[in-house]
């Protein structure tokens, strides 16, 4: 066998195996940032953001190793004279500001107009709903 010829087979051998590592260290690349841009839709992009009025029925602390507020409000569909909610579905929603955790402490009881921003899922460091409340009011 011919010494120039088996070098360059083993040139050529080697340019394909450069070609293929490079083609799977792009393939790697793209994957890792189309698997961070999903993480960042799927739990970090917010979703829609709006606010809820209604009458706050629970707030409390939770979990286990990561301490979350969550609350729950009834969303009235029909007006009445008295505070009763007719029609009601409730609103369930996580606050993570701690000021806005000690407004929600003297309100439970009390009719509501929260603002929220909704993310697609909730991570479960910062609670157990999608709806992350930043602001509270007390509807008059």
């Amino acid at each position: 066998m011919n010494p120039k010829m088996s070098s360059q087979k083993s040139e050529g051998w080697t340019r394909m195996v450069r070609k293929t590592k490079r083609v799977f260290k792009w393939i790697i690349w793209l994957f890792v940032i189309f698997l961070c841009g999903l993480i960042y839709l799927k739990f970090f992009f917010t979703y829609s953001e709006g606010y809820r009025a209604g009458l706050l029925q629970k707030f409390s602390s939770k979990g286990v190793i990561f301490k979350t507020y969550e609350g729950e409000m009834i969303l009235s569909s029909v007006a009445s004279t008295r505070d009763i909610a007719l029609a009601s579905e409730k609103f369930l929603f996580t606050v993570t500001n701690k000021s806005i955790v000690r407004q929600f402490d003297t309100l439970q009881g009390s009719m509501i107009i929260v603002h929220y921003k909704q993310k697609k899922a909730p991570v479960f460091w910062r609670g157990d709903s999608p709806y992350l409340v930043d602001s509270v009011k007390v509807k008059r």
